[in-house]
Parts: structure tokens; sequence; C-alpha cells
């Protein structure tokens, strides 16, 4: 489902199998660094796989990258490729997919739960939602 802006959002679980069933569809991790390092990052290497690392904001500054589609065809992904996009909670990746879709990548999709998901009741990121609390291999860096 999407407003129009890009391909549409997916679950963590359905991006997961989006990746198992097309050898095309390539996972672009859009945090930062610190985000990589501290909270883990999503473990394709069980299906022949390696996720993109491209930050759709700069840390500390967070302003946009100023070139992330470039670097994005720098990397060989292109237009003709399924991207899923991810986050640690949806809102970034979001983004990122519309600015692709405007750049003419018209499988641009949102992975709308993200890494980590929703903060629990007691505050604490990776239980509710997402690609942890689904379930799906992640590796501390």
């Amino acid at each position: 489902m999407s407003d129009g802006t890009y391909a549409g959002d997916v679950t963590s679980a359905d991006a997961f199998e989006m990746l198992k069933d097309d050898e095309q569809t390539v996972l672009v991790d859009v945090r930062t660094l610190p985000e990589w390092q501290f909270a883990g990052v999503p473990d394709l290497r069980g299906i022949g796989k390696e996720p993109v690392f491209l930050s759709w904001q700069v840390y500390p500054q967070m302003a946009l990258h100023p070139d992330f589609e470039q670097a994005l065809r720098d990397q060989g992904i292109g237009p003709d490729k399924r991207v899923l996009l991810l986050c640690r909670s949806g809102a970034r990746s979001r983004s990122a997919a519309m600015a692709l879709t405007a750049a003419g990548y018209g499988q641009a999709y949102n992975v709308f739960d993200g890494f980590e998901g929703p903060p629990d009741a007691s505050g604490q990121r990776g239980k509710v939602d997402g690609w942890k609390a689904a379930g799906l291999p992640w590796a501390q860096q």
C-alpha cells in the first residue's frame, strides 16, 4: 500500500521473503553508522546476500545525504532493481523510497516496521515490531 509517491509499504517479514525469492531485490539499510554498530544489522548471509549500508541522513548532523541516489547507482543499484529501504522505525526509509521513486526507481519499497520498530510500554525498541521482533536474522557488528 502506498499513497502513490513510492511503490508501497512492506513488513520486515515480507521484505525478507522478497529478498529470498528474487535475486534482483536489494535491501538498503539507510540508518547511520552508530545504529549499525550498536543496534545491529540484518544478516542476509543465509540467503546468499548482503545488505547495502547507505545512510539517508549523515551522522552527526543528520543532514540528508547529498548524493544518495548516485551512491546507490555507484554500487550497481539502478532503477531496474527492486529496492527495499530499511531504517529504525520506517520514517527515514519512507522518505528515501519517495526520493528514489521521484528519481525514476519504480520499485522502491519502504520496510515500514523498521529494524527495531516502535518502543514498547517500557520504552525499549526491538520487541514490538520490526526486523528484530519478527525473529529475522540479524547480527551485532
